[in-house]
């Protein structure tokens, strides 16, 4: 008769618990910092926002600007399959690295040109620079009454 360990089934229910939560985060718009690490950074002409997104490709991150808020999502060309490629019996003693998409909401302090937006991506890291509107464009329009 062979003994159980009661440990390494505990460890393994553990293990698919992990696998599982994390196909369900993937789908998420959860801005958690440990989602997508962003610096924000404002001087009087412009809005900066550094993203680390290493081991994506260009074509695999999207910027999105609405209603003063920037969204920075990625998804990894056949994210859906990471969990098909691991065999059932691979067991992880440390797993950090994220699999899958991730995305990130960012609101803005400023109001910002949309059309003058430009983004870059280098070495894992996507810049956006967000334009201000220029004091003259936030305070209004005047409006004669007769």
């Amino acid at each position: 008769m062979t003994r159980r360990d009661p440990f390494s089934d505990i460890e393994e229910l553990f293990e698919r618990m992990d696998r599982e939560l994390g196909k369900l985060g993937a789908g998420l718009d959860v801005p958690a910092s440990s989602n997508v690490s962003v610096d924000l950074i404002e001087t009087d002409e412009e809005l900066t926002v550094l993203a680390d997104l290493p081991g994506f490709d260009d074509d695999e991150i999207s910027v999105e600007l609405r209603d003063e808020t920037l969204t920075v999502a990625a998804t990894p060309s056949g994210a859906e399959e990471d969990d098909v490629d691991e065999a059932d019996d691979d067991r992880y003693h440390l797993r950090e690295r994220r699999h899958g998409a991730i995305s990130r909401r960012i609101p803005l302090p400023a109001a910002v040109e949309p059309d003058a937006a430009t983004a870059a991506y280098d070495a894992g890291v996507l810049t956006v620079t967000l334009p201000k509107r220029s004091a003259s464009e936030e305070s209004g329009h005047r409006i004669d009454v007769s």
